[in-house]
């Protein structure tokens, strides 16, 4: 079997979806994680094949790009998708959701506060509603984005909207299909497990 070991900031960040696969997958791997202000003496002689991480070390060979390694997992649990046009259809559903997820991101990265309160009511009453809409009417009734089974898109829409629910609650009231998604995967028992058990972190 092989080895795995990701090495990423103390944080939920972008290793988080790679944490959660693991876990849905139920396959073992070395959490190393690195505090934000040791990273600058570490990075010098750290093996980050493009200076950064998360990177994920597989019997000695190292990756990076968390969407690379996240999709690399997904096809070791057999989240990838059954069929070709699953799994594109996943990835569509992944890449689609990039966007709004980096318009978050840089609203909850906003330094200052006035900024950010502007940034924090356009993305609530902008971005978020129609893109919730929208993939509403891609879930399926039974809860999953693809197919009849959990798949990296079902795992990656519910980390996702793990962050934005912790700045707008209610974001998620009366889209049942997509609560259905977020029901789904935290009822995989490995998902389930990790929730209960993961450190707490600020982001």
């Amino acid at each position: 079997m092989p080895t795995y070991k990701l090495t990423c900031f103390n944080v939920r960040g972008r290793a988080e979806l790679i944490r959660l696969l693991f876990a849905a997958g139920e396959i073992p791997y070395e959490d190393v994680r690195i505090e934000w202000d040791k990273w600058p003496e570490l990075k010098p002689i750290s093996d980050t094949p493009m200076g950064q991480i998360p990177t994920l070390e597989v019997d000695g060979q190292v990756i990076c790009q968390s969407m690379a390694i996240a999709r690399f997992v997904a096809g070791k649990a057999g989240l990838l998708g059954k069929t070709n046009m699953d799994q594109a259809r996943a990835d569509m559903l992944l890449d689609g959701g990039m966007d709004v997820g980096k318009l978050f991101t840089e609203m909850v990265m906003e330094k200052d506060a006035s900024k950010k309160a502007e940034k924090k009511k356009e993305f609530g009453e902008k971005h978020l509603p129609p893109f919730l809409a929208l993939y509403e009417g891609f879930a399926g009734d039974n809860g999953h984005f693809v197919g009849d089974s959990l798949t990296w898109s079902d795992i990656g829409f519910f980390n996702m909207m793990d962050f934005i629910t912790a700045e707008y609650p209610g974001a998620l009231d009366g889209y049942c299909k997509l609560n259905k998604v977020i029901d789904n995967v935290k009822s995989n028992p490995g998902v389930a497990k990790w929730l209960k058990e993961r450190p707490v972190t600020n982001h």
